[in-house]
């Protein structure tokens, strides 16, 4: 067939299809540097929870500054202690972060008060992380900084990680679950969250007594005998007198479970700050509610 000359209807047609492929791409390729120049370079991270994000999403060369609990050990809070170490980190105020020259600081909605305010007085971009109660929120708020910190493939692998450690959950899981409670530093029992998401998914029932819990929200170890568990996670240091704050998971009363109840010391990092990453310490629940079902026919009554 002859190729289209000036004037045949054909090569009108062509023309046009030929047009419209070139401003798509040129669409694209706007789209991408529009990104590329929106993704913000000296990012500020004034709180431990948004220093697990801003880690994760943000290129290392453009991470201004983490908050100093991101590399603290003493005690280690932050699952990014060793990863992080050799960037800047600070004890958030209007001045460190200025120091940093923020084109972005990142923050935990309703910490530091006074430092949002004067942030924005002066007008430096902030944007607002809101705190995660399910694993629903959890997907909704990664996708979100993905988005805002021009990470979008990043997000959506760690949300990808996530559905994986979950599944490899509820396929171990033991069936039916075993009876539970995570009892932590300064006689707290976990309750609610993505905590009971997480310990439901690795087979653990939360079986803390809510009608038992102190006005404090701590749960009496007379309370906790009583209920006697099938597993008692205990939410600290094995080590005796590191924290005044683990003196009750060391309570000499807790002795009257031995032989109903499997104890064990688990440190819990990965939960102190709700995101994808808290599916780490499913591994753990897992792995002590097994260990709990494999000794149940010991622990029967004769």
């Amino acid at each position: 067939m002859a190729a289209p000359q000036l004037g045949d209807a054909r090569y009108g047609n062509n023309m046009r299809q030929t047009h419209s492929r070139v401003v798509t791409i040129m669409c694209a390729l706007f789209f991408l540097a529009q990104c590329a120049v929106a993704a913000p370079q000296r990012v500020v991270s004034t709180f431990l929870c948004t220093d697990e994000y801003v880690f994760r999403l943000v290129p290392r060369e453009h991470i201004a500054a983490l908050s100093y609990e991101a590399v603290d050990r003493r005690p280690v809070v932050s699952t990014i202690a060793d990863a992080a170490r050799g960037i800047a980190t600070i004890h958030p105020s209007t001045e460190t972060v200025l120091a940093r020259s923020p084109d972005l600081v990142v923050m935990y909605a309703g910490t530091n008060p006074r430092l949002h305010v004067n942030l924005k007085k002066l007008g430096v971009p902030i944007l607002d992380v809101p705190w995660a109660n399910s694993l629903a929120d959890v997907r909704v708020i990664t996708t979100m900084l993905g988005e805002k910190l021009g990470a979008p493939d990043k997000a959506q692998a760690m949300l990808a990680e996530m559905d994986r450690e979950i599944s490899h959950a509820r396929a171990s899981a033991p069936k039916p679950p075993v009876k539970g409670i995570l009892f932590e530093p300064n006689g707290y029992a976990s309750m609610g969250g993505i905590t009971d998401e997480v310990m439901a998914l690795s087979g653990v029932s939360n079986v803390a007594p809510a009608a038992m819990l102190t006005r404090t929200g701590t749960l009496p170890v007379e309370a906790l005998i009583a209920t006697a568990p099938e597993l008692l996670v205990l939410g600290g240091e094995a080590r005796v007198g590191s924290a005044r704050a683990y003196m009750v998971l060391h309570h000499p009363a807790l002795a009257a479970l031995k032989g109903r109840t499997l104890m064990e010391f688990a440190v819990l990092t990965p939960l102190l700050c709700p995101g994808p990453w808290s599916l780490n310490a499913a591994a753990t629940f897992g792995d002590l509610a097994r260990k709990s079902r494999a000794l149940a026919p010991a622990k029967a009554p004769n």
